[in-house]
């Protein structure tokens, strides 16, 4: 096991120990605190930046891991837009936990899923223009050394580093729209809200973890 992969089996178990507070909380909301709240939330969001500030590391040392992570299962890659969940899935599991909004909220709502599908348009379109690089002759060579995870010489190498390059700039930009995107959601919401909606973003990304471990299992294939 990578120290990667290690350190991500610890940050889930953390995450299921965060779960529980939360759960615990949206149990008790009319009892604790908006204040106390807002502390357990923000506990979990730190929570969330520490994996984000691991993974820019691992992609930092080798940006190709991000885009074919070994510590997610098939399923869980399934769903991967550039190295993380597509931003507009925060909407979906946003909808679902918190009803409840204010004329106020919703507006501010419409207006951020408005910039996020702009955002994540102007990504693809990034992404896109790589694949379209790749396929470029001077990158034919890398492509192939590189599925068989070999670094080339020459020309090769100096394609591969602006590869990399290009590369790692798409998945920060993307892992900042989608911290940003959470991090603007939990801040316009009350504090019983903002428990809500992290309890079911929670549930969701455990729920798939655990039915992908299942399937892997069943499969008896790790890819």
């Amino acid at each position: 096991m990578s120290s990667f992969e290690a350190f991500f089996e610890a940050w889930l178990v953390r995450q299921e120990h965060y779960l529980d507070e939360l759960q615990s909380a949206q149990q008790r909301a009319d009892e604790v605190r908006d204040v106390d709240l807002r502390d357990l939330v923000g506990r979990v969001l730190l929570h969330y930046q520490q994996y984000y500030e691991e993974k820019s590391r691992i992609a930092e040392r080798d940006v190709f891991r991000v885009f074919c992570p070994t510590w997610f299962t098939p399923l869980e890659r399934a769903l991967l837009w550039i190295a993380g969940f597509k931003p507009g899935l925060a909407f979906r599991l946003f909808t679902d936990s918190v009803p409840d909004l204010s004329d106020d909220q919703r507006v501010r709502v419409a207006r951020l899923i408005e910039e996020t599908r702009v955002e994540e348009r102007t990504l693809n379109d990034k992404l896109a223009k790589i694949h379209e690089s790749v396929a470029a002759p001077r990158f034919v060579n890398v492509a192939r050394r590189y599925s068989r995870w070999i670094d080339g010489e020459g020309e090769e190498e100096e394609a591969t580093r602006s590869l990399k390059s290009a590369l790692r700039v798409v998945v920060a930009n993307a892992d900042l729209l989608r911290t940003t995107i959470a991090t603007k959601l939990v801040e316009m919401l009350s504090g019983a809200q903002a428990v809500r909606f992290l309890v079911t973003v929670g549930q969701f990304q455990l729920k798939i973890r655990n039915r992908g471990l299942e399937r892997q299992q069943r499969s008896g294939r790790r890819w």
